[in-house]
């Protein structure tokens, strides 16, 4: 597969997934979408102000999912610059934002603790790749901001690899919660051992 499928099929699936949260969370009710409705039965559990806290997440990592392939793969050229600019300022700080508000999260996400650990990891991690691109770019080290920016992206696109992967857990396992546990972490670990390659490559190329 060629680097440009690849890209495409980025893009395809991150406004694939961008497109059903704005419809499902912004137009229908949030009470109706899978998730939700499986922890509304939950004695234990609060709606509000989960749910607000939710629609934050939601709306601020659609924003990240949908402009960093922009970010990534069209060349800032001295015309788009001040855009780049721009838009990676809007990446980071809804990163930033979203990765505080998962905390929240997190501590009632489905599947008890395990779940919650996968989470507050890809959280931790997010925030911290997306700071550090902003820390290398501002020292002017453009390679290394490259790199971790496909880091951050990469954890974006947890958004899209967990719902790849839920449903036909939750069919393996026959139990949502199971599946649940696994995919905290399998949404994301393999996008990091993913990118790392890609990293990896681009440095051999560049010897």
């Amino acid at each position: 597969m060629t680097s440009k499928m690849v890209r495409v099929i980025v893009f395809i699936l991150a406004f694939a997934i961008a497109g059903y949260a704005m419809v499902q969370y912004g137009i229908l009710k949030a009470s109706d979408a899978g998730l939700v409705s499986f922890k509304l039965p939950k004695p234990d559990f609060e709606l509000k102000p989960w749910v607000y806290v939710l629609y934050v997440h939601i709306f601020t990592a659609i924003f990240a999912l949908v402009i960093g392939p922009f970010q990534l793969f069209i060349k800032p050229t001295p015309a788009r610059r001040r855009w780049h600019r721009l838009f990676g300022y809007g990446y980071v700080f809804s990163i930033v934002l979203s990765g505080v508000v998962n905390v929240y999260l997190s501590l009632f996400a489905t599947g008890g603790w395990v779940s919650s650990l996968g989470f507050m990891s890809l959280d931790v991690l997010w925030v911290g790749t997306t700071l550090t691109a902003t820390r290398k770019i501002m020292s002017k080290d453009i390679q290394a901001h490259k790199e971790w920016m496909l880091r951050s992206y990469a954890l974006t696109f947890s958004a899209v690899t967990l719902r790849i992967f839920l449903a036909p857990l939750a069919i393996l396992l026959g139990d949502f919660e199971a599946a649940f546990r696994v995919v905290a972490w399998l949404c994301w670990i393999p996008n990091l051992l993913v990118i790392e390659a890609v990293i990896f490559r681009m440095r051999l190329r560049q010897l």
